[in-house]
Formats: structure tokens, sequence, C-alpha cells
């Protein structure tokens, strides 16, 4: 790892905004947050895959992955990042290093000629190149070739300094994010800008999830100049120093951007969300007194309260059937980050009990809400073996099971219901309409018949006898079979 790099990375380890971390006394804040690696820390994404998953919602523009094939051909489409649209950000680009460029040093040269044709082919407005683990060893110098490239191009090239053997894929998103401050934001105007402009920080629209959340701001008068990343274009992100207020979907992703945005810009921050419909009231209430507090017309919070009154009466008339159905159920949640709360949020207001959320990859800020919504820690888990998950559902403490789609097979081998609400899910989930369509989802799959079946005993465990091992050889028992 060069020194810049490391440095950059001791910073994010340190940073100022983190409530656990300005809690600390000197001599431990400056051990920083890092934890020695173990085999294994980064199967659930490692620094490049982090960094990707930030940056390519960003639509218009071209992705270039420098290294081996697998590492594009293993992170490609692996999130259902929609595009209302450019679809550039869909090609699959890679320097495809191998064995030969290694050896030979020809990695530079296949990096510079990869920026080249995609320039020539696309035309896009930028283009970003990704440092992977080989480059990174090898010690091609990628922040050189993309600032060559960028002169003779003219375009901008931006290199994503995060190989993945530096950490894990949360530290990949705020290395996105000090790319998107260093390289991206501050460096083109708006070509327009009113009172009302905000940014929204941490939401990659998956699913369309964006979608379901703007027409409320549309209704408001309130434009969304952009969001970093999801449905974003370059042009908006580039500007995105203009807008008056940043909602922050996710602090443990990208706190240190919406941190560094205010000190230079002095665009104020805030963490929200919008799953469950007392956490859309209230992150439209708090952007609303921000725009006001900035300068936008004071009626603006009288209308963000009709507009809330009407649309919680509409969301609660349209759940009250599944309410009734839904009642006590109770849920596993096995999940993270700023998911562990706002989910259990959304589903206590349909009457379903959450018998265990996980804090896995979640803030200190993350566990005492989640303290707040359901009174002790006692739900609250860290780390859990697949075994123990296994256990926990075969011995009927939950009815269904809310996670991603790696532990999908614990839910069906202990033949319960599962809803995929993790980063490759193809619903969308967010704002008023959102959490209806969760509870939808979770009624179906609870009222499925399949569950009743698979749960009855098999044939042979009511009573049925095999036959004796001699007789399944027996020559008359293999006639009688055949003639049979």
């Amino acid at each position: 790892m060069d020194n810049r790099l490391k440095a950059k990375v001791i910073s994010l380890f340190n940073e100022p905004a983190c409530a656990k971390n300005v809690a600390k006394g000197k001599k431990e804040r400056r051990k920083g947050c890092g934890k020695p690696l173990t085999p294994g820390a980064t199967a659930g994404g490692c620094a490049f895959d982090g960094s990707k998953i930030v940056l390519q919602p960003i639509t218009d523009v071209i992705h270039i992955v420098h290294g081996p094939l697998a590492c594009e051909g293993n992170g490609w489409d692996n999130r259902q990042s929609a595009s209302s649209g450019s679809t550039l950000y869909r090609n699959g680009i890679t320097t495809d290093l191998t064995q030969m460029d290694i050896i030979m040093g020809t990695g530079e040269k296949r990096l510079y000629k990869a920026i080249r044709n995609a320039a020539e082919r696309f035309n896009p407005p930028a283009i970003f190149v990704y440092v992977t683990c080989v480059p990174a060893l090898i010690g091609d110098d990628v922040e050189a070739v993309c600032k060559h490239a960028a002169q003779k191009l003219n375009i901008p090239v931006i290199p994503v300094n995060s190989p993945g053997f530096i950490g894990t894929k949360n530290l990949g998103n705020k290395l996105a994010g000090e790319t998107l401050f260093d390289h991206v934001i501050g460096t083109m105007e708006p070509e327009q800008s009113s009172d009302t402009d905000i940014n929204i920080i941490g939401e990659y629209n998956l699913s369309g999830e964006l979608w379901q959340i703007k027409p409320l701001f549309d209704q408001l008068g309130i434009r969304v100049h952009s969001c970093i990343t999801g449905d974003a274009r370059y042009r908006d992100v580039a500007s995105a120093h203009r807008s008056r207020v940043n909602m922050m979907v996710c602090s443990a992703a990208l706190i240190n951007l919406a941190r560094k945005m205010e000190e230079k810009w002095g665009i104020p921050f805030f963490e929200g969300s919008f799953y469950g419909i007392e956490e859309t009231s209230r992150s439209l209430r708090k952007i609303a007194k921000l725009l006001v507090k900035g300068g936008a017309a004071a009626d603006l919070i009288d209308r963000t309260e009709a507009l809330i009154e009407a649309e919680e009466k509409r969301c609660w008339e349209r759940l009250e059937p599944y309410r009734q159905r839904l009642q006590g159920k109770r849920v596993f949640l096995y999940t993270g980050g700023v998911k562990s709360w706002s989910i259990v949020s959304a589903l206590q207001q349909t009457g379903i009990e959450i018998v265990g959320t996980s804090v896995r990859k979640s803030t200190a800020t993350d566990k005492e809400k989640i303290k707040k919504l359901m009174g002790s820690d006692a739900h609250m888990i860290e780390k859990i073996p697949p075994r123990d998950i296994y256990n926990r559902l075969k011995a009927g403490e939950a009815d269904i099971m809310l996670s991603g789609g790696r532990t999908q097979f614990i839910a069906l081998k202990a033949k319960i219901p599962w809803v995929d609400i993790n980063q490759e899910r193809h619903k969308a989930y967010a704002g008023y309409s959102g959490i209806l369509a969760l509870v939808q989802d979770i009624d179906c799959a609870l009222s499925n018949p399949v569950w009743q079946e698979v749960r009855q005993p098999a044939p042979w465990e009511e009573g049925w006898e095999a036959p004796e091992i001699d007789d399944l050889f027996d020559d008359d028992h293999l006639f009688n079979e055949r003639a049979s």
C-alpha cells in the first residue's frame, strides 16, 4: 500500500463526525477504528467491491476495472441499481490483466489503451478507473495514467484507489466518497439552481427506490439535485456543492463525504431513512425545516405537514387489512447498517414482532436507535453462525426471516418463509408505497400453502417400513418388480 493511500485509510478510521470515534480518548482515537484482518474478512465484499457499489450507479459514465477479468466478472451488475436514462454504466469493461502483463510490466499501457478506446467508442462525460489488488501490488501508477489520459482525451479520468486487500466493503464505500470529494464534486456548475435543491447521499436507487420517494419531493417543489449515487448523472454529482441540504441515508458508508461537504461548502446534513411511515415523515419534516432555515419559503413546512397527513392517512387505510392478518407474527431480521433499525421501525408499525435483528455494519447510533425502538439490546445480534440461525428458526422462534440472498437457504432448510430485503432484491420498499409493498410480500410469503406442505411428515415417517436389504436383491423380488 503506497503512503498516500495509507494516510487516506488512517484518516477514514479517525472520522471526527463519527459519534463512536469522538467518544474515545485521545490515545484510543489515534489508533483509529482498524481491526486486524482475518482470513475471510472480506467475504461479504472487499474494498474494491465497496467503491464500485457506490460509484457504478452514476449512469452516464464509463467504469473501467484495471485488473484480472474475475474482478469485474464477479462484481458486474450484482445490484439492481436502476436508471431512468443512460445505460452506459451497465457496460462491464476491464483491462483483463494476465500473467504476461504482470511479468512484462505492460499493465499501464493496457490501461491507457482501454481508456482511449472507451472514450472514442462511448464518448462519456467522464471515466472512472478502479484499482484492484494486482496492479496495486505490482506498482502500476494508475493516477499518472489517468492524469495523462485526461489531458490527451480532454475528459475527466478519475482514479479510484481502493484495492481489495486493504479492507472490507465499508472501507471501499468511504474511499469512493473520498474520490467524489477529491475529483468530482465542485468541478462543475449546475445548469439551474434554487433554494430547495437537496442531495441524497448513500441512496443507490435499488430496484427503483428513489422513484418511490421522488414524487413526494416533486409535490413539495423540492428538487433532488443529485442522488449520490442512485440514477445519477455526472454533471449533477459534479455540481452537488450548490445544493442547500444533504440527507445521508447510511452514515456507515458516506459520513466522511457529508461532513467534508459541510466543512467546505456549508451544506448541513442529517441522517434519515425512507423505510417505514414514521421515518419517511420524519425525514420530510427535517428536510423542509433545514431548507426554510437556509432561505426557502416559510410555507414549505406547512405544505410538508399537509402532504404527510394525506399520505399517512392513505397508507394506514391500505395497511389495515394486513395489520389484522399479521398481528403478532414474529420476524427474524438478518441484515445490517441502517436497515437494522429502519426496517424494525417499519414492521413494528404493522403489529409484527421483531425477535432479533442483526447489527453487523451498524454504527453506535444505529444501535441506540434499535434500543429506543425495541426497549433493550437483548434482540441485537452482532455475529451469529449459520448453524445457530438454523437452530433458532427450527425451534420456532420466528415465523419468517428477512435477510439477504446468502442466508436464504438457512430459512428454506428450516422450512420457514423468507423475503429478500438486501441490495440484490428486485422489489422496492422505500417511502409510503414501499412499506405497503414490503408488508404485502411478507403476507404473501406467510400465506403461501407450500410451507404447510413441506412441514408435513414424509410417507416413510408415518409407519412405512422399508424392505429388507436381502429382499431388494432377491431374484424373485427383482423379477416381480420388472413384471409389475
